[in-house]
């Protein structure tokens, strides 16, 4: 089973209250789930969100929870994989 936050067209540090909100949520009733990130509207990211990213996956593998992108598309998936985040994450 898997749970979705949906990332918005600028993914930057603007969006940290919510994104921590949204899966500390998630992680409190998804314990051996699949939190995926919709990467399909983003079209910015910077190293705000790249960090959100990393915490988000150690809180995740802590309580033995997997972190996924999906839909990530041109110079997000770019940035994504030039900063190697296809070893730590799936991306799909």
């Amino acid at each position: 089973m898997s749970t979705t936050i949906a990332i918005p067209e600028r993914f930057d540090f603007s969006f940290h209250k919510s994104f921590t909100e949204q899966y500390n949520k998630l992680l409190e009733k998804n314990t051996g789930k699949t939190i995926s990130l919709d990467f399909s509207r983003v079209m910015y990211l910077d190293s705000a969100a790249l960090g959100m990213i990393v915490l988000l996956q150690k809180r995740a593998k802590s309580i033995n929870c997997n972190v996924e992108i999906v839909s990530a598309k041109g110079t997000a998936l770019e940035i994504l994989q030039i900063a190697n985040f296809d070893k730590m994450v799936t991306i799909r």
